[in-house]
């Protein structure tokens, strides 16, 4: 007789996607700041991601714990792009395709239905995110081109490393 893996089909089973909360706020608040290198935000920017922008953010949770979070907003200026602000994966949850997961989730949303193109920015030494949206642009088919957006200098008065925007697409939903 076979034995099935109960225990890797109960975790399979217990992760799930939904949209924030106010509730959100805090626990996605704490995350962060237990993934360095993310740069952190107050828990009031925070509670705005989860509320103004939770149509197009994705919370990733498992047995009621917050494990994942993207922090999304379709950019004013262009209603076919979603700009992602920030990834976020528990330790526990990391190396198991969850962040990607989560990226599919976000463009799968009502919100999004009308985009056709996903940007963000990620600083040049980020290999985890440059190998994470360059995976999710060939998982798409389509074309990823970046260019250095806000420079350490002249942007963060050398506090901070530059960035790179990145834009993925064409894409269709």
């Amino acid at each position: 007789m076979l034995k099935s893996n109960s225990a890797t089909q109960a975790t399979a089973a217990t992760l799930r996607f939904r949209q924030p909360t106010a509730e959100d706020g805090y626990a996605l608040n704490q995350l962060v700041a237990a993934s360095p290198p993310l740069d952190t935000n107050s828990v009031y920017c925070n509670l705005l991601h989860c509320t103004h922008f939770a149509e197009t953010a994705v919370a990733a949770e498992e047995d009621g714990k917050l494990v994942g979070f993207i922090s999304a907003h379709i950019i004013p200026a262009k209603p076919n792009t979603v700009f992602v602000w920030q990834v976020v994966v528990d330790k526990s949850q990391r190396g198991k395709g969850l962040a990607k997961k989560m990226l599919k989730e976000v463009i799968k949303r009502p919100a999004c239905a009308e985009v056709k193109y996903m940007e963000t920015t990620i600083t040049p030494d980020n290999e985890a995110s440059w190998a994470l949206f360059r995976s999710f642009a060939r998982d798409l088919g389509t074309e990823l081109n970046h260019s250095i957006w806000f420079e350490k200098e002249a942007h963060f008065g050398g506090q901070h490393d530059s960035e790179a925007l990145l834009c993925i697409g064409p894409f269709t939903q």
